[in-house]
C-alpha cells in the first residue's frame, strides 16, 4: 500500500471516531444521544469524501449511488468496527433521526436537492463548492437553510485561515488594507498565476461526441443524473471529469471559483451584494461540453474589480491595487513599511472558524449560506457568461441580467420527479 493510500484511510478512519460536545446534548433537535457527541453522514463518496480537511465528528453514515465508490469509503472508513451503515438513497440517510451534520459531497447538480431536503429534516449542512449549479438554486438552498434555523458551512476556507492559492499570504492583511483604505478606492484584484485555471484542464473540459458505453456494474447512472437531462452513459460525463459538462458543473470556474472569488468577496466588503457587470473574453462554446476561457472581469456599481486570468498572461499584476498602492503576491508592496501600517489597524470583526461552535452556538458560521450566497453567484455569473459566451449586466437586487437568454440560466428545470419548491 503506498503512502498516500495509507493517509487517505488514516484520515477518514479518523472522522469517525472523533468526538465533541454535541448539539444534540444541548437540547437543539429535541434529543439527547448518550454518548454526547455530533453526528455526521457523508453524501457522496468521491474522492473530496476523503479528505482530511472535512468535518470531524463521529461518522454513522456513507451514501452513493455507485456501489464500488461507495464500499471504497466504507472500508477506508473502517464501516465495520465504527458501525458506519451504507446507503444507496440519500433519502434514507435524512430519515435518520440520530444524525446531526450532513456532507453534501456530491457533483454540484445534486447540491440544493440534497442540501435543501437536509436542512427540511433537521439537519445541519456542510457543502462542498461550488454552493450550487445555478443561482436558483443558491438562492433557494439560503431560504430552506434560514426557513429551518439550520446551520451552514460551504467548504472553502481561504477568508479566514491558510495561505490562499498563489498569494503566499493569509486574507487577514490584506482584508485590513482594504477597509481601512491605505491603498485607495476604487480596487482591482487579479487572479493570475500557475495557480489559476489552467491546470486541471484534463477533468475541466468535456468532450464532444462521446461514445455511448455500457454502465458499469454497481452504478445507478439514471440516480447520478437525478435533475439532469437523460443523455446516453459515457465514462466521461461522470465522476471526476463531470465538471466538463454544463449540466453538473461549469469547469475550472465551477471547480476552483468560489476558493478565488470568496476571499475577494471578503477583502473587498462585498458579502451581501454582487458584481452589476461580468465580461467574458473566451471562444464559442458547445451546448454540452465546457470549454476554456482566456479572461473574466467582474465590475461592481462602485468601480471595484475582480479579473480571473484564465490565459495566465498577467502574472505580473498585483494582487489587488488602488489608487494608492498595489500588492503583490507575497506581500510585495510599492508602499512603504505596509506591513507595519496594517499591524498598528484595527482587525477585521471577529468570526467563527469552528463549525462545531457553530452547531452548538446555532451561530452563523464564518463561510455560511448568505455570504457563500453572493460569492457562489459571481461564479454562476462567470459561468452564464462563458456558456452563452457573451458579456452580460446584473442587477443584484433583482438577480438578473439584460438578456433573455441569460436569465433563463438563472432557475434551469430539473427532470422529474426532483423539483426545488418554490
Amino acid at each position: 500500500m503506498n503512502t498516500g493510500r495509507r493517509q487517505t484511510i488514516k484520515s477518514i478512519a479518523a472522522l469517525a471516531t472523533i468526538q465533541i460536545l454535541p448539539s444534540r446534548l444541548l437540547g437543539l433537535n429535541g434529543q439527547t444521544p448518550p454518548s454526547g457527541e455530533i453526528t455526521k453522514a457523508i453524501i457522496g463518496c468521491g474522492g473530496i469524501s476523503a479528505s482530511h480537511l472535512h468535518m470531524p465528528g463521529r461518522l454513522l453514515a456513507l451514501c452513493d449511488v455507485d456501489k464500488s465508490h461507495l464500499d471504497q469509503r466504507m472500508n477506508d472508513a473502517g464501516a465495520e468496527q465504527n458501525g458506519i451503515k451504507g446507503y444507496h438513497d440519500f433519502r434514507e440517510v435524512l430519515k435518520r433521526e440520530d444524525i446531526d451534520v450532513v456532507h453534501v459531497a456530491t457533483p454540484p447538480h445534486w447540491h440544493a436537492l440534497i442540501a435543501i431536503a437536509a436542512a427540511k429534516s433537521g439537519k445541519d449542512v456542510w457543502c462542498e463548492k461550488p454552493m450550487s449549479r445555478t443561482i436558483g438554486e443558491g438562492l433557494a438552498m439560503v431560504k430552506a437553510v434560514e426557513a429551518n434555523k439550520r446551520v451552514f458551512r460551504l467548504n472553502t476556507w481561504f477568508r479566514f485561515k491558510d495561505n490562499f492559492y498563489g498569494m503566499e499570504t493569509p486574507v487577514k492583511p490584506l482584508k485590513k488594507a482594504a477597509m481601512h483604505g491605505l491603498l485607495g478606492w476604487p480596487l482591482k484584484i487579479t487572479v493570475s498565476g500557475v495557480t489559476g485555471f489552467d491546470w486541471k484542464l484534463g477533468i475541466w473540459t468535456g468532450k464532444t461526441n462521446l461514445p455511448v458505453q455500457p454502465v458499469p456494474e454497481g452504478f445507478d447512472y439514471n440516480f447520478w443524473l437525478g435533475p439532469a437531462p437523460e443523455k446516453p452513459y459515457s465514462a466521461h460525463r461522470t465522476h471526476a471529469s463531470f465538471r466538463g459538462y454544463w449540466d453538473y458543473d461549469g469547469g475550472g470556474l465551477g471547480d476552483m471559483g468560489q476558493h478565488y472569488l470568496d476571499p475577494a468577496q471578503y477583502i473587498l466588503g462585498k458579502d451581501d451584494t454582487a458584481p452589476i457587470s461580468v465580461e467574458i473574453d473566451a471562444d464559442p462554446q458547445d451546448s454540452d461540453a465546457v470549454g476554456t476561457w482566456r479572461r473574466i472581469e467582474f465590475t461592481y456599481a462602485d468601480g471595484c474589480k475582480i479579473v480571473l486570468d484564465g490565459a495566465n498572461k498577467e502574472t505580473n499584476a498585483a494582487y489587488i491595487e488602488g489608487p494608492k498602492g498595489k500588492i503583490f503576491k507575497g506581500f510585495q508592496s510599492d508602499i512603504p513599511d505596509l506591513l507595519k501600517k496594517i499591524d498598528a489597524l484595527p482587525n477585521p470583526e471577529p468570526q467563527i472558524t469552528d463549525f462545531h461552535e457553530s452547531v452548538r452556538t446555532r451561530k452563523k458560521f464564518a463561510l455560511n449560506e448568505q455570504n457563500g450566497f453572493w460569492s457562489c453567484t459571481m461564479v454562476n455569473m462567470g459561468i452564464t457568461a462563458h456558456r452563452l459566451n457573451k458579456s452580460l449586466k446584473f442587477d443584484p437586487k433583482t438577480l438578473r441580467f439584460d438578456d433573455p437568454a441569460a436569465n433563463a440560466l438563472i432557475h434551469q428545470p430539473m427532470r422529474g420527479p426532483w423539483k426545488i419548491d418554490a
